[in-house]
C-alpha cells in the first residue's frame, strides 16, 4: 500500500506568514488544503499522515524525520507563497524540488504543477529547484507547492476561499493518485 506524507507548511505560530493585512495566515490555509488532500487521497485507497501539527509548531527536521521512519512513498509540503510584505503583483503557481532532485521527484512535480495550472487558472511560474530542508531532507520523492500569493490582493482572496481550496486540493490529489498509479494504468 502507497504511503503519502502531506505537509502544511509551517505551523500555526510561525511568525510572519501572513498576508499584508494580516486577515490571511499561511498555516491556515496549508492546513485547509492538506486536510483536504487526505480525504481525496483516502477515498483513492492511499495511506495519508501529516508531518504538520495542527495545535503546535512541528519543526523541519521533526517533520523529514518522521517521513524518513515512516518511510513513505512522497512527500508533499503545501504553502501559499508571499513576496516581500506588502501587497504587490507577484502572483501564480510553483512547484519545487531540490536540485538534484530523483526521477520521481521531477515526475511528481510535474504533474502537480500541470494539475494545478489546469485546475486553477493561475498564472504557471513553473517547476523551480531550490535547497529547502524538506526537499534536501526527506529519502523519498518531494515537492514543495506553493498555491498563489499571500501579498497579491487576488490571490489572497482566493487563497481564503474553500472553493479555491478545494481546486488546490483536487488538482493536488489527481496528481498524487496519477503519479501512484503511472506505472499500473
Amino acid at each position: 500500500m502507497m504511503k503519502i506524507m502531506i505537509d502544511a507548511g509551517h505551523g500555526p505560530e510561525t511568525a510572519g506568514k501572513r498576508s499584508p493585512d494580516e486577515v490571511l495566515r499561511e498555516f491556515s490555509f496549508n492546513n485547509a488544503v492538506a486536510n483536504l488532500v487526505k480525504q481525496y487521497l483516502v477515498k483513492e485507497g492511499l495511506t495519508v499522515f501529516f508531518a504538520h501539527n495542527e495545535h503546535k509548531d512541528v519543526p523541519l527536521s521533526e517533520r523529514t524525520s518522521y517521513a524518513n521512519k515512516m518511510n513513505v512513498d512522497a512527500f508533499i509540503s503545501i504553502h501559499a507563497n508571499a513576496y516581500g510584505t506588502n501587497w504587490n503583483s507577484a502572483n501564480g503557481i510553483e512547484t519545487y524540488i531540490y536540485p538534484t532532485a530523483s526521477k520521481g521527484s521531477v515526475v511528481l512535480a510535474s504533474l502537480v504543477q500541470r494539475s494545478l495550472i489546469s485546475a486553477c487558472n493561475r498564472t504557471d511560474r513553473g517547476v523551480k529547484k531550490a535547497n529547502f530542508a524538506v526537499l534536501r531532507e526527506t529519502r523519498m520523492p518531494a515537492v514543495l507547492i506553493e498555491c498563489g500569493f499571500m501579498t497579491n490582493r487576488q490571490e489572497a482572496a482566493l487563497l481564503l476561499n474553500q472553493a479555491y481550496r478545494q481546486q488546490c486540493a483536487r488538482a493536488i490529489s489527481f496528481a498524487i493518485t496519477a503519479w501512484v498509479y503511472r506505472g499500473k494504468v
